[in-house]
């Protein structure tokens, strides 16, 4: 006898995108984005090959709407920094970094898998670039405020000395990741970097407080 009342749950397309996407970057923890399949995205996902394509056309596209995720994250935690550093100059710094080293350590793998697709896919390429642009005009503006409040001296451009630091960031953060060498330690990265910066911006480890 047929129960009344009861309904067959049914996975929704949003589901199904949610589920190659996390199956995507699983593998990605495990592999690099050219041994991964649309069989193996597709298993991951519960579904069919066929059924993959109503959700993405290619797996390039299955990266981006990756990468686009880890963008939208970045945008919003840099939002939520404090952009007044007068009371912990250092301190606020090295906590900004951090946020930059997190993301990247959080999806190691989208962030690997990005990198080395710049060179041939122009969407990737771009998405990259405006999550490093986000990054820039963050640190450009605190700088100012730094220098106009006389914390810091002046000197290179605030915005060519925020580019070149956080490409520095990025550097070192892919070849950590990557396990490359020559790379320093995982666990030395963020103090190594923030004080770079620290030097670089105000000349000394220890900027006085105003």
């Amino acid at each position: 006898m047929v129960q009344r009342g009861r309904r067959t749950a049914r996975v929704s397309g949003d589901e199904r995108q949610d589920a190659i996407l996390l199956t995507a970057e699983a593998l990605l923890g495990e592999r690099v984005f050219d041994d991964i399949s649309i069989e193996d995205l597709a298993a991951g996902a519960g579904i069919s090959r066929p059924t993959f394509y109503f959700y993405f056309s290619s797996k390039d596209e299955v990266l981006l709407a990756l990468l686009d995720r880890v963008i939208t994250e970045v945008e919003h935690r840099i939002a939520a920094l404090p952009r007044e550093f007068h009371s912990d100059p250092a301190g606020s710094w090295t906590r900004s970094i951090g946020m930059f080293v997190d993301v990247f350590a959080s999806h190691r793998g989208v962030s690997t898998a990005a990198i080395a697709a710049r060179a041939r896919n122009d969407e990737v390429r771009a998405l990259w670039s405006k999550s490093m642009q986000s990054w820039a005009d963050f640190s450009t503006e605190v700088i100012r405020s730094e220098r106009a409040r006389g914390a810091a001296p002046d000197g290179i451009d605030a915005y060519d000395l925020a580019v070149s630091l956080n490409l520095m960031n990025e550097r070192v953060i892919t070849a950590v990741i990557n396990q490359e060498s020559p790379a320093i330690a995982e666990s030395r990265a963020l103090e190594v970097l923030a004080t770079i910066w620290i030097r670089s911006i105000y000349g000394s480890v220890h900027p006085g407080r105003l």
